[in-house]
């Protein structure tokens, strides 16, 4: 790992910091947070790939575990282990990491589409695989009510893949050496 490497999980670790002081939206079914740190997830696996990606949300994580109110509504500590968002929080490494893994498949040809399905892919399919069953364990609701209670945040995540699809897009556009750097390492 270079310094470079180092220095970028490092910054997208303090992204993550910066989008929990968006407010969240409580959606009072399933006591479950609307919040802009899903999208840095996206971001984190989309720009620095799977395994910086991955790195950067895991430094996130071990920083809130230890105390610091970094989490949206300035939760923080070990606590956040205990509430319904506890899969949601561990499903950012895993949607992190594929995230990152489908964009690194995608490049040197990404384009919105393929950011997007990336983003979507991740932030969204992985996260939820994760996060329902975490609400079902948690609140002892059944999976299904879960699940369906979920859907309510779908649009909002559709909106935030939008968005960081764009980024990555628009970075890698403009950091063609990032890409050729990424898809060195895959072939």
């Amino acid at each position: 790992m270079t310094t470079r490497d180092i220095v970028h999980i490092a910054l997208f670790a303090a992204l993550m910091a910066v989008l929990g002081v968006f407010p969240a939206l409580n959606v009072p079914v399933i006591n479950v947070p609307i919040t802009a740190q899903s999208m840095g997830v996206m971001l984190a696996g989309g720009l620095l790939g799977a395994r910086r990606g991955t790195l950067a949300i895991l430094l996130f994580m071990v920083i809130v575990l230890a105390g610091l109110p970094l989490l949206s509504g300035g939760r923080g500590g070990i606590a956040v282990l205990a509430g319904p968002t506890v899969g949601f929080f561990l499903g950012w490494l895993p949607a992190a990491f594929v995230t990152g893994l489908v964009t690194e498949r995608f490049l040197p040809r990404l384009h919105f589409v393929s950011a997007f399905l990336a983003a979507a892919t991740g932030g969204i399919l992985v996260l939820y695989a994760c996060g329902i069953p975490g609400i079902s364990v948690v609140t002892g609701a059944p999976l299904a009510t879960a699940a369906w209670g979920s859907v309510a945040f779908l649009p909002g995540d559709l909106i935030k893949a939008a968005l960081a699809a764009a980024v990555m897009v628009a970075v890698s556009n403009s950091y063609p050496l990032i890409g050729r750097r990424s898809a060195r390492r895959i072939g």
